[in-house]
């Protein structure tokens, strides 16, 4: 039985998002999944490997500028033929970051 070693609680966030600086619009091709205080679950087309750094644009509910989660890739895993199950480690907490995001996630 494998023992959860959470310090921060998941929480589902389903928003479209996109790479930081990408042309492509939001959810074209990353959608993230859930999220804590520490990190996120997201899924995307393009390859990521151990250890990539990421920066995703998050388009959350009543904020005028995408909300931006920085951090580096800590697994991956294929989710089917076409699309990465991606988890994605936070460099630093950033609460107010994360604030945002549960209060969106809350109102949709």
């Amino acid at each position: 039985m494998s023992v959860e070693r959470r310090i921060f609680e998941r929480f589902s966030a389903r928003f479209p998002v996109k790479f930081k600086d990408s042309r492509d619009e939001y959810g074209t091709d990353v959608f993230l999944r859930d999220a804590s205080a520490w990190g996120v679950r997201f899924i995307t087309c393009e390859r990521l490997y151990l250890d990539d750094p990421v920066a995703l644009e998050v388009k959350v509910h009543g904020g005028e500028f995408p909300t931006v989660l920085r951090g580096r890739v800590v697994w991956t895993r294929p989710a089917n033929a076409a699309m990465w199950d991606v988890g994605l480690q936070f460099h630093k907490v950033d609460f107010m970051n994360m604030s945002r995001l549960f209060e969106s996630a809350l109102q949709s």
